[in-house]
């Protein structure tokens, strides 16, 4: 496995189309549930152990081969908001984009005919990890970095904080990153064997009323 696929894969600046989304801390902030560094923690923790763990798992299983049809189908089961499944989706379809591009696989070819209006990320992720040579593990860090260093992001933004300050939350929450990246590949190994309905089904009510009244704003910032 090449470690700088890794880090193209995980880098920011990857054409994914991540930048445009906050992970639901912009609906966060507008609540006052997020207003400094340390709500900002508790928030990246409860999206971590949560939707995280959920999203982690589907992109593992997705990196050992599990069917993406039915993982796709497991993503939409475990996402009740319309606005957020809609955003998976428009994520799912630009990373397509983006990995085709970057590391073409005939498996890739196959979800994007199979799905032309885009797969849930989480799905496409682990795919597109699978092209790049790249193992269940890394496509569950890919994930949750990218669950968790969004909202970081997108709150240096919305609250004008002290970006080593978002760094520092990243950094403190890097123990539990590592927990749930290895329960998210043994949830996606066991969904080899016995389905992806053992997959994680995790629920954040606050990110998914909040992403239905995020989408209804006249002004955002951010896509979702």
């Amino acid at each position: 496995m090449s470690r700088a696929a890794l880090l193209v894969l995980a880098d920011g600046r990857f054409p994914a189309g991540g930048h445009a989304h906050s992970g639901g801390a912009e609906a966060a902030v507008r609540a006052g549930h997020v207003t400094d560094a340390a709500s900002l923690e508790d928030f990246c923790r409860g999206r971590l152990h949560t939707s995280g763990a959920v999203t982690a798992s589907l992109a593992a299983a997705a990196a050992l081969g599990v069917d993406p049809g039915e993982l796709d189908g497991a993503a939409d089961a475990r996402t009740p908001s319309p606005a957020l499944r809609g955003a998976a989706r428009r994520l799912g379809r630009q990373l397509m984009r983006a990995a085709r591009a970057t590391w073409p696989h005939p498996e890739l070819d196959a979800l994007a005919r199979r799905s032309p209006k885009g797969a849930h990320q989480p799905v496409v992720l682990g795919l597109a990890a699978r092209a790049a040579g790249l193992g269940p593990l890394d496509a569950a860090y890919c994930s949750l970095h990218e669950g968790v260093s969004g909202p970081a992001t997108a709150v240096v933004r919305l609250l004008g904080l002290d970006p080593f300050d978002a760094t520092g939350v990243l950094a403190r929450l890097a123990a539990e990153v590592d927990r749930v990246a290895q329960d998210a590949v043994d949830a996606g190994r066991e969904a080899v064997t016995e389905g992806v309905d053992v997959l994680p089904a995790r629920s954040a009510p606050l990110l998914e009323t909040g992403a239905q009244a995020h989408a209804a704003w006249a002004v955002r910032l951010f896509a979702s």
